[in-house]
């Protein structure tokens, strides 16, 4: 590689890098204070600070981010409660949007959960365009839920409901892809790569129960 060719591609990669393991996060380059925001859902219990992670199934993103993300929130104490907010930015979002809240009120969300990213990403057993809700239900019967049940769950007035709030949750802290996290409902973080994504998420995580002591 010329030497002028080897320096432009190194210069090139400089902000990768830069952003890449924020050692001390900035706020507007690394996260953004969210004028009057509020968690997704209220603090309750030992519970002190939220993370969502506003994700979307047919997100490749979400999908290889996932399991990082699973790892992560284990490690998590139990004053950090960790919500998956599905986005709902239509067209092919909303029927896996409506299928996660469908799963969580019939008690197989956790055994789903990841499945799904894989049967959209990887053995492509689910189309992520032009889904029914009849054929994501049949999906989802393989972890116990009756097929039936589910499709009218995910049509029901309260999954509607839910993505309303999952919207408006979106819109309050300026959500425009996906996978984001979002502390407290006060940070949204910045950056795309999933490791420079949980450093921050521990900063502000560290930052929010330093605040409760």
């Amino acid at each position: 590689m010329k030497p002028r060719l080897l320096l432009f591609v190194l210069l090139a990669l400089l902000p990768l890098a830069a952003c890449a393991s924020p050692a001390n996060p900035v706020e507007g380059q690394d996260y953004e204070v969210i004028p009057n925001g509020q968690p997704f859902a209220p603090l309750t219990g030992g519970n002190k600070v939220e993370v969502v992670e506003v994700f979307g199934y047919v997100c490749i993103h979400c999908a290889r981010f996932e399991p990082q993300f699973a790892a992560w929130q284990k490690r998590q104490p139990a004053t950090v409660r960790v919500t998956p907010v599905p986005a709902a930015f239509g067209g092919y979002w909303i029927p896996y949007a409506k299928a996660y809240y469908a799963a969580l009120s019939m008690g197989v969300l956790r055994q789903s959960h990841a499945a799904v990213f894989k049967a959209l990403h990887d053995t492509h057993q689910l189309p992520i365009q032009n889904a029914s809700s009849q054929e994501i239900a049949a999906f989802y019967a393989r972890f116990g839920a009756d097929p039936d049940k589910f499709a009218a769950t995910m049509d029901a007035p309260q999954v509607a409901a839910e993505l309303d709030k999952a919207r408006a949750f979106g819109m309050a802290t300026g959500i425009t892809g996906t996978p984001t996290l979002v502390v407290n409902g006060k940070y949204r973080i910045k950056l795309a790569d999933p490791d420079g994504m949980l450093k921050v998420a521990d900063f502000l995580v560290q930052r929010e129960l330093a605040a409760t002591r």
